[in-house]
């Protein structure tokens, strides 16, 4: 409805520079974590090799950042403060960024909706501080002072009172700022990072990271060590892998390693943490072999390239960035990350072994052992996965795979004998023993490894139609009416865009005039399609990642239960020899320390885990 009165004309105001100033920290500063980001980043640019972060009562009343970084001048302080002033770049070249800041809006917003206190030293000069409460600043006054900057902002957003309603309980709060602290030191290795919580007299440290030396992977690797845990790093594949100007590297968890939710993926561009949908899509494809749809891998990840090539002032947080070749960047992340994962071949995680150790807490009973109570140890990993009845997988591979009959019948079940060999010779070592027709028990040097065997050859069978399918091609039907479907111009485009990547997997569509497509062929194994839907599942793929691996992901999970049903069963007594080729073809084959759903198919124990079981040691 419109409120103005008739034949009114509206007034246009110039605001005042406390106005600008306040509705800019509207989008810099939308909580405590996101002035400590800006503080933490403006000590990060100026040098710093340590970096104290002080925060009481979430940061509502008080975040202090103190760093031992170059400093400023006495006569650059009322600089610091003006919109749009910053030493990062010269404004001749807006792409060409290497500083985490570069706009100029994160101090002159603080002050606008805090009382801001900068106190700083440049080596060789003097001491000297500025203070600003709600955008009107003082005058320039000089101070003590050994050296770098101490930013104090106190009663963060008391000018702008109606943004505190929006704040979160302390506890939450402190808890965003200590990932933003997290997410940040795991980009600066060689940075000392401490966070420290000064709320009345509970002052205590909540986060510390030393300054890691080494070359690339062993400062990351003690750097993720302090952030994620060690179990992580242990557990975690080195990335290094480079595409046309773009380079990725990083640490990722194998598949055993994985977590209820997406909290353990960090994802870096040029050294800025980022959260963007691009690299997570990619991400979420380069597992979508190896993990169920409710477990989520573990990375973190690092993309570098010319920053001509990405343009990271596309979002008021800096949080979001846009490439000029996102498919580039996502054929990186899913090439590099598969490769890392297939050279780890049989490896499952330590944490299987572990988990493993404390589901075997004695419970008392008549021997008189006392149970450890539930507290004693963190509960373990549980894989859960919804599974159909048998006379429904039956039914499904009778259904949609004839094509695969013939792959699937080479695995009867039997497994070609092999030579015994010496246990210390094989990673999983040689089969002991079969206990309920389903559990292999093989010897190693130092231990003991046991197998779900069908767990097991489920993966072997699937990577071998997996690689048939590669050689052979994916089978196409052609429709014997082709069917029209209806899309906006848009979307047309796109979709006739990736008509040379569907084709390779058995999707058959072309242009039909207008924002029509036509479907000539579909993939012979998804069996009779509903092809309209499927082109707007494509097409929403393509919207949320940037591209679509949606019709090779039916085609893996069409194959993925034809191994199912085409590998060795549970209850099925297995000879000596035939256990034997089963740890050698798994020893053999990428992958194969987990199954098609993320599930380990193999345990290890180490002698000296049995020993103190049996209080041995």
């Amino acid at each position: 409805m419109n409120t103005h009165t008739p034949n009114m004309r509206p007034v246009i105001r110039q605001l005042d520079e406390a106005a600008i100033n306040r509705i800019a920290a509207g989008e810099v500063v939308e909580r405590p974590s996101s002035a400590v980001k800006e503080l933490v980043e403006n000590a990060v640019d100026a040098g710093a090799r340590r970096i104290l972060v002080e925060v009481s009562d979430g940061g509502k009343s008080l975040i202090r950042v103190t760093d031992d970084g170059c400093g400023m001048a006495p006569e650059d302080l009322p600089l610091a403060l003006s919109r749009h002033a910053t030493s990062k770049i010269d404004g001749t070249d807006l792409l060409n960024i290497h500083s985490f800041g570069f706009r100029g809006e994160a101090l002159p917003s603080l002050g606008a909706v805090g009382r801001l206190v900068i106190r700083s030293r440049a080596q060789g000069g003097e001491g000297a501080e500025i203070a600003v409460s709600g955008g009107v600043s003082g005058g320039v006054k000089p101070c003590a002072l050994n050296g770098g900057t101490v930013v104090t902002l106190r009663d963060l957003f008391h000018a702008t009172p109606a943004r505190l309603k929006f704040l979160r309980s302390d506890r939450a709060e402190m808890m965003a700022i200590s990932e933003v602290v997290k997410r940040l030191a795991m980009a600066e290795p060689s940075v000392g990072f401490t966070l420290r919580d000064v709320s009345e007299d509970k002052a205590r440290v909540t986060f510390r990271a030393d300054p890691v030396t080494g070359d690339l992977f062993t400062a990351l690797r003690g750097r993720l060590a302090q952030v994620m845990g060690a179990e992580f790093t242990d557990n975690a594949l080195s990335v290094d892998a480079e595409r046309e100007g773009f380079r990725l590297t990083g640490l990722a968890a194998l598949p055993t390693y994985s977590r209820g939710s997406s909290v353990a993926q960090f994802l870096f561009v040029n050294g800025r943490p980022v959260q963007d949908k691009l690299l997570y899509g990619a991400l979420r494809g380069a597992y979508a072999d190896f993990l169920s749809r409710d477990r989520h891998p573990a990375v973190a990840l690092f993309v570098d390239c010319d920053p001509h090539l990405v343009d990271v002032n596309v979002h008021p947080a800096k949080s979001e960035v846009r490439f000029r070749e996102p498919g580039v960047v996502r054929g990186l992340i899913v090439s590099a990350l598969r490769h890392a994962l297939a050279e780890a071949g049989h490896r499952a995680s330590s944490t299987v072994a572990g988990e493993t150790l404390r589901s075997f807490r004695p419970e008392a009973g008549p021997l008189g052992a006392a149970a450890a109570p539930a507290s004693a140890a963190a509960p373990a990993r549980v894989y859960q996965m919804d599974r159909p009845s048998p006379a429904a997988r039956a039914a499904a591979f009778r259904a949609q795979a004839p094509a695969f009959a013939d792959m699937a019948g080479q695995w009867s079940g039997r497994v070609e004998a092999s030579e015994p060999e010496e246990a210390g010779e094989l990673p999983l070592g040689t089969a002991r023993g079969q206990v309920h027709e389903n559990y292999i028990i093989a010897q190693t040097a130092d231990g003991i490894v046991i197998v779900d065997q069908h767990a097991a050859h489920e993966r072997l069978v699937y990577e071998r139609l997996k690689r048939q399918m590669a050689e052979r091609g994916v089978a196409a039907q052609a429709l014997l009416i082709p069917e029209i479907v209806e899309l906006s111009p848009d979307d047309c485009a796109r979709l006739l865009g990736l008509a040379g990547e569907l084709a390779r997997m058995g999707l058959g569509i072309e242009a039909f005039g207008g924002s029509a497509v036509a479907v000539r062929e579909t993939p012979a194994l998804l069996g009779e399609v509903n092809a309209a839907a499927l082109l707007r599942d494509v097409l929403d793929e393509v919207a949320d990642c940037g591209s679509s691996a949606l019709v090779q992901d039916k085609i893996e999970a069409i194959l993925s239960r034809v191994a199912c049903h085409g590998s060795i069963r549970s209850g099925r007594r297995m000879r000596a020899e035939e256990m034997n080729a089963l740890l050698r073809e798994m020893e053999a084959t990428p992958h194969s320390g987990q199954c098609n759903h993320g599930r380990p198919t193999y345990v290890e124990l180490k002698l000296s885990d049995i020993e103190r079981l049996f209080g041995r040691t």
